[in-house]
């Protein structure tokens, strides 16, 4: 008689997180090995967004495709499953048409920039996003830190971290490099 291995901690905590029923609105991913549960937004969070959108849309040398809250597979940390993150904004040139058709989590392969504004847990869009967007080799994060009336650019994904940041107050217009090649105006963030 064959046994069937033991499932890991892994296997058991990623069938749980996938498992996970959560109240409308609310948001789980899987981060480093931990779930992480959040409530709906308030409304200056998405306007921050929309903002954002509003001038990617607008301003981009390519033309852009914006999705709020499409879930991306990213490679896990160390031996933890694979990260299940769902950012605010996924930005991907529109000529890929890389959301048509696409599972519920899906690669980042083709994405240019994802974007975070804080809410509830900063620290998981300052530290465990952050490395996972680096880990997947994700070339530009946005982070919007509204306790910290800032707007910072993670760029170079090496390692499981971004080697460059660059960090502007909210009011100061950050350069947005290739394929978007314009300055993001933050004024309308004050």
């Amino acid at each position: 008689m064959a046994h069937e291995p033991m499932p890991t901690q892994e296997d058991i905590l990623l069938e749980g997180f996938l498992a996970l029923e959560t109240p409308t609105g609310f948001r789980a991913e899987l981060i480093e090995g931990e779930i992480v549960v959040t409530p709906p937004t308030d409304g200056d969070h998405e306007d921050y967004l929309s903002i954002i959108g509003r001038q990617v849309n607008r301003a981009s040398a390519t033309d852009m495709q914006v999705s709020g809250h499409k879930g991306l597979l990213l490679p896990g940390a160390d031996d933890q499953p694979a990260d299940h993150v769902i950012p605010d904004a996924t930005i991907a040139p529109l000529a890929r048409r890389l959301f048509r058709g696409a599972a519920p989590w899906m690669p980042s392969d083709g994405v240019s920039m994802v974007v975070e504004v804080t809410s509830t847990q900063p620290r998981n869009d300052r530290e465990g996003k952050r490395r996972a967007y680096a880990r997947a080799a994700i070339p530009l994060y946005l982070l919007v830190d509204r306790d910290k009336s800032t707007v910072t650019l993670f760029t170079e994904p090496k390692d499981g971290d971004y080697r460059e940041a660059h960090c502007l107050p909210f009011g100061k217009p950050i350069p947005l490099p290739a394929p978007f090649s314009f300055d993001l105006e933050t004024a309308d963030f004050l």
